[in-house]
């Protein structure tokens, strides 16, 4: 993508296109179980309507995460789009739990179906559906590394397992054994439940400005020791600042050096680490050699 207004116009036809995309298959599935009277399939499009919110919740307020700063958001919108994607995750959570609650129900009460063709069709017309969804959505997300459209694609896939787990209840329907619905409803349901959870955990670690991986602090410290007017680094920390990574730290140059030459080299830290994949901004300290200014961490260089 060229510039943000693009990286907007693609992260707004990605979101739009799950909707679209949830609109349809709601419509074949929850007509086709009305009809022949397929929980399965009612249960399947009763996901995909919570699905549907998310989707345009991502639409709406997702894009706010490309807005410049402004009065009241001095830092950016960046933490938008992780709390939209942790909403994402928490619904699909709730409805993997919903979904276990339902096979299990399944289980314990007589399943009242009949079968037909249409019951099948309606299903492969759901699953290439969510397929060409999470195909387009993933296309998309491969520039914009947005958390908010990898929880949707995420969903979409979750859409495919429920309803292949359908497939396999109204197969077992045809051939007289409908409690293969329940059974592979709460078998998948578990995987459900277990990616929402997992998008929560990772949107929460970028709301809440945990520390990323060593290797990601290692790649910083790299930049910093490989200045060749770097003679010690401290008290860095490394935290995410929403989906990317913000970097404060002291660096220790020759105190003599000229006023200009010492604002040359914090401008070339500065851009070194902003060109590190996920970093989005750094704050560099300059402190004369050996001080020990505000020095509450081991020198890095020593470790």
């Amino acid at each position: 993508m060229d510039s943000v207004e693009d990286e907007r116009r693609g992260f707004r036809r990605a979101s739009w296109v799950n909707v679209l995309g949830n609109v349809a298959k709601i419509a074949v599935e929850g007509a086709a179980g009305l009809v022949f009277g397929s929980v399965a399939l009612l249960a399947d499009a009763a996901h995909s309507i919570a699905d549907l919110i998310a989707s345009i919740v991502v639409y709406i307020w997702g894009q706010s995460s490309y807005d410049e700063p402004d009065d009241t958001h001095p830092h950016g919108h960046d933490r938008i789009e992780p709390l939209t994607a942790l909403f994402v995750g928490a619904v699909i959570a709730l409805l993997g739990l919903n979904l276990l609650y339902r096979s299990v129900e399944g289980l314990l009460t007589e399943v009242d179906v009949t079968f037909s063709p249409l019951l099948l069709g309606s299903l492969g017309f759901a699953i290439v559906d969510m397929y060409l969804v999470y195909r387009y959505t993933v296309a998309i997300n491969a520039e914009l590394d947005s958390p908010a459209l990898s929880a949707l694609a995420a969903d979409c896939l979750n859409d495919i397992y429920t309803s292949l787990a359908a497939v396999v209840g109204i197969i077992g329907v045809a051939f007289g054994q409908p409690q293969l619905d329940p059974v592979a409803g709460g078998l998948v349901s578990l995987l459900v439940v277990y990616q929402g959870v997992e998008i929560g955990r990772e949107n929460v670690d970028y709301l809440v400005g945990a520390a990323p991986t060593p290797e990601k602090r290692t790649a910083v410290l790299d930049v910093l020791r490989s200045h060749p007017d770097v003679q010690g680094v401290h008290d860095l920390t490394v935290f995410y600042d929403g989906p990317v990574l913000e970097v404060e730290v002291h660096v220790e140059v020759d105190g003599e050096l000229p006023f200009r030459r010492a604002h040359d080299i914090e401008s070339e830290l500065v851009d070194q680490l902003r060109g590190l994949e996920d970093v989005g901004d750094a704050h560099v300290h300059l402190d004369p050699s050996g001080i020990g200014e505000w020095k509450n961490q081991p020198d890095e260089l020593e470790r």
